[in-house]
């Protein structure tokens, strides 16, 4: 496979960092735009089709050419900011990102370039432009006269190497008047000793054009460390103007960011993974051996193990800000489709999330965020009869405890209807007629597969899938959902989510000969308890804590193993879901840091594990996944009620 070229790659990433940002600067200029946020939008604009030119992506300098024009009047003065321009400016950045997609000039950019929507774009933006050109002020005479520029331009050697396209720059003079080009060619090597991927030409150009120079320098403004000189040599006998150098964009500190492929990232955990479990191995020969100074080494060991690991996991820390801000578009979008005013409020964006969560988070949050505007919040007659705003809310919040991130989406429409969702499972038969389960368990049902309440489907909601891809992403980040709602007030669904997926604190459990893993986050408590407190009510298996009944599965049970002969077991209290259950295990043997390692293609869909781990012996360990036996311990209460 061919390589692909650094700097081409380089540019890719930019730009889709511009273009993100650019649809939040979009975004804030529906308030009261300032000056700077316009030459903000402005400078984004010019950066994408300067670098989009010099690296063949023509087709997509070439549309944002004319989205830059738009916002040059916007600059001057000549064109207001208004909903319709916000509008298409958001649509043209869309098809920005379509364009880049494509990965150059290639026939897929080509057919993009011919679409409709492409036509009705462009159409647009040259409307936009041209109903300025009657309003706008006529310059000066002498700042409108045809002018002779006179530039030399050398890149630097390894210009062409890094993906410079000096053909292109001097394409883009062209399109600006008449041109004449020459060549020195002074420091060409011998055939023998010519490199062809080094730069050895000099270029002049002589440019008749109207253009001023600022238009000109824009041109070479990636040209960072090329020789550059542009005179004005219209009247011969006047001075030449000063040789203006290339614009340089401001230099940022050193080694102040540095871009790292998220593979290498990934390969890091990997490795840092082995080096936890070889010094838990070393740990445990030093305990066995009991040599002091072994033992001394091996706490020094241990504690730059540690240091590496929180350093590690620092650098794939991301602020969840970065998946909120994507939200003000869909909030907005939406807003306009089902004719209601909503707002969106953020909070808690600095709170720094694994990128790897980060990057599973987008498409549960659209979905929840779709129920909350669609099926939450009213319509503006409704609300401002209940005494509400016509405006309604969403809010975003995010806030860590302990080992988790719990990120919260709070709407202030009208709450879940526990009378619906009854009746709906009722009918669905995932609830007896005579069963009465408690508010939280019937809002749990809404994350059942196909399960919707509403009355008509929408191109928003209703047909039941949503909340279902929301359970089955956090369950893949091992995490758990909590709802909450008040009829008339308003519904809150939280996510909590681990910090990190690669490395987690875990209370190592015996049952049998096999140890397991749960993870300590989601233990409540660890109680000794023999048969004769084991109850059973109403034929479900209770286990009485403190006067409270708690439910518990037997984990011999549940893995198809032999039964205990203990006489006395050990309950692992932990919550998932907001409910409460009981793990029956034989031993507790005390916590520990888990590598988490992914099982196989072929045990993946085992119900009950969310991975495994090596432990200091070099025996593995699954990880139990606490979700999952909860909604199966709930599934065997509500059989166990039908049955009764």
């Amino acid at each position: 496979m061919e390589d692909v070229n650094p700097a081409l790659g380089a540019f890719v990433q930019e730009a889709r960092e511009i273009l993100e940002n650019l649809e939040t600067m979009l975004l804030d200029l529906e308030g009261q735009p300032q000056p700077e946020q316009i030459d903000a939008v402005f400078r984004a604009l010019h950066t994408i089709k300067g670098s989009g030119s010099m690296f063949g992506f023509g087709i997509l300098a070439r549309f944002t050419h004319h989205f830059e024009d738009a916002f040059d009047k916007v600059r001057d003065g000549l064109l207001s900011i208004d909903d319709r321009l916000i509008d298409l400016s958001l649509k043209a950045r869309d098809h920005m990102s379509a364009l880049l997609s494509c990965g150059g000039d290639c026939d897929e950019a080509e057919a993009l370039e011919a679409s409709t929507e492409a036509g009705r774009l462009l159409r647009s933006l040259s409307d936009i432009v041209s109903s300025t050109a009657a309003d706008a002020p006529h310059p000066p005479a002498e700042a409108s006269r045809e002018r002779r520029w006179r530039i030399r331009f050398r890149p630097e050697a390894s210009a062409l190497r890094n993906g410079m396209r000096p053909d292109l720059l001097i394409a883009e003079l062209a399109e600006m008047g008449r041109i004449t080009i020459s060549f020195t060619a002074g420091d060409l090597p011998a055939l023998s000793d010519l490199d062809p991927a080094t730069s050895h030409l000099c270029w002049i150009v002589e440019l008749l054009t109207r253009q001023p120079l600022s238009e000109i320098e824009a041109v070479f403004i990636f040209a960072d460390d090329a020789e550059l000189n542009i005179a004005d040599v219209t009247e011969q006998a006047q001075p030449a103007a000063k040789a203006a150098p290339a614009p340089r964009r401001p230099p940022e500190a050193a080694g102040e960011n540095v871009r790292v492929a998220a593979s290498k990232l990934d390969e890091i955990m990997d490795q840092l993974g082995e080096l936890v479990i070889a010094q838990a191995r070393l740990s445990q020969l030093a305990t066995a051996t009991s040599d002091p100074d072994l033992e001394t080494m091996v706490e020094e060991v241990e504690r730059l193990v540690t240091g590496l690991r929180d350093s590690t996991l620092s650098i794939r820390m991301l602020p969840i800000e970065m998946v909120f801000g994507k939200f003000r578009r869909v909030v907005r979008d939406l807003s306009a489709e089902l004719g209601k005013d909503v707002a969106l409020v953020t909070e808690g964006g600095e709170t720094e999330v694994d990128k790897t969560v980060i990057d599973r988070l987008s498409e549960p949050l659209v979905h929840m965020i779709r129920n909350s505007m669609d099926h939450g919040i009213e319509g503006a007659q409704a609300r401002l009869a209940a005494g509400k705003p016509a405006q309604g809310t969403v809010s975003l919040s995010a806030r860590q405890e302990g080992g988790e991130i719990l990120i919260s989406i709070d709407d202030d429409g009208a709450g879940l209807d526990p009378e619906a969702i009854r009746a709906k499972a009722v009918e669905r038969k995932l609830l007896s007629p005579e069963a009465q389960p408690a508010e939280e368990e019937l809002f749990q049902l809404i994350f059942a597969p196909g399960f919707s309440t509403a009355k008509q489907l929408s191109s928003v909601s209703g047909r039941g899938v949503g909340m279902d891809a929301v359970r089955s992403t956090v369950d893949a980040l091992r995490g758990s959902v909590d709802v909450q709602s008040r009829r008339g007030r308003g519904t809150r669904v939280t996510l909590r989510l681990p910090v990190t997926l690669a490395i987690v604190d875990g209370l190592l459990v015996r049952l049998g000969s096999s140890v397991f893993v749960i993870p300590l986050a989601s233990v409540e408590e660890c109680v000794e308890v023999d048969a004769a407190e084991q109850t059973r009510d109403s034929g479900r298996t209770m286990l009485c804590i403190r006067e409270h009944l708690v439910p518990f599965l037997e984990l011999d049970a549940v893995f198809a193993q032999a039964q205990s002969a203990e006489p006395r077991r050990r309950v692992v209290i932990v919550k998932a879901d907001g409910q409460r259950l009981g793990l029956v295990v034989d031993d507790i043997l005390g916590q520990n840091q888990t590598v988490i390692k992914s099982l196989s293609q072929y045990h993946r869909g085992v119900e009950g594990f969310a991975g495994a781990t090596i432990l200091g012996d070099g025996s593995v360990a699954l990880i139990i996944d606490v979700a999952s036996l909860a909604r199966r311990a709930l599934s065997q209460r509500h059989a166990q009620r039908t049955a009764a």
